[in-house]
């Protein structure tokens, strides 16, 4: 039991700072757009470097037989990269410029709601008024850290909803295919391979070859570093985490840290204003992560007595 319980508790850690890079992914997209890089070329140098990165890893790790995958592996990765990296990109790039900012945010961040259903159908797991409270309180706190309370409703559309709830479906697949793929795979090849579907669809969608940047040293370097810490790195931890859980549908709420981390570096590095609701939002996300804790906690200690 000791051992469930220590595995388990190293599966929250390990998503938790998975979250927390991901909540930097504003500083390289920032640095990225800065140095002139559009944002349909930020997107397939993300994925196409870290493909590079992780097939150098996993030869180093695994040698080049642990490239050597089943065909039904290879389908779950190819289902991580073309949905989880490839179609979200475009979803949440059509729902931003279609629906705006606040609003794409609002609509990606019920993403734990459809991780919450898919979990249930998928893993049989059970929809506790636990779960539904702090899942319910972790939305609230993730739209208003990310909106302050501000709402783009003259910029609505229907297409942009759409989009925008098609970002939020494809964000809450990552726990579940991640889940399905991450049980009998290595999780440097896993993320290897489903980085490199998302770049030959990316590549397939938006031609970057046509941008004609690949002189251009700046974007080189950042989209590197963009595709080391809060992907390739980020992921790995990630998926490394997903391996220990017993629970899948607690994951994105783990993972909102990132939302608070992106808040925080906002402030810290672009001097952005935080807003009371801002504010609330941030004791909001970690009020529900410290309620699915204490959850685990409690049904841990009673199984040990």
């Amino acid at each position: 039991m000791r051992r469930i319980k220590s595995s388990m508790s190293r599966g929250y850690i390990l998503i938790f700072i998975a979250g927390f890079l991901w909540g930097c992914i504003g500083l390289f997209v920032k640095e990225l757009e800065n140095s002139g890089a559009a944002p349909g070329l930020t997107a397939f140098l993300r994925v196409f470097f870290a493909f590079i990165i992780m097939l150098i890893a996993s030869c180093v790790k695994g040698g080049w037989r642990s490239l050597i995958v089943d065909g039904k592996t290879l389908l779950s990765c190819a289902l991580l990269g073309l949905v989880c990296h490839g179609i979200y990109n475009i979803f949440y790039s059509l729902a931003v410029t279609m629906a705006g900012v606040s609003v794409s945010a609002v609509l990606l961040n019920i993403a734990p709601v459809f991780t919450l259903f898919f979990s249930a159908m998928l893993f049989r797991e059970k929809i506790t008024a636990i779960k539904l409270v702090a899942i319910v309180i972790n939305i609230f706190g993730c739209v208003l850290t990310a909106t302050n309370g501000v709402f783009d409703i003259q910029a609505l559309s229907v297409i942009g909803l759409l989009c925008g709830a098609g970002a939020g479906i494809c964000y809450a697949l990552t726990s579940v295919i991640g889940k399905l793929a991450a049980d009998k795979t290595d999780p440097f090849v896993m993320s290897m391979y489903s980085y490199l579907f998302a770049a030959m669809f990316l590549g397939f969608w938006m031609r970057p070859w046509q941008q004609g940047i690949y002189c251009d040293g700046r974007i080189l370097i950042w989209g590197i570093l963009y595709a080391l810490i809060p992907t390739a790195i980020a992921y790995v931890i990630y998926y490394h985490g997903l391996q220990n859980l017993t629970e899948n549908s607690k994951a994105p709420v783990i993972a909102s840290i990132e939302t608070v981390v992106a808040a925080v570096i906002g402030v810290a590095v672009y001097h952005e204003q935080l807003g009371v609701c801002s504010v609330i939002g941030i004791v909001l996300v970690l009020l529900s992560i410290v309620i699915m804790n204490m959850r685990l906690q409690q049904k841990n200690n009673y199984k040990a007595v």
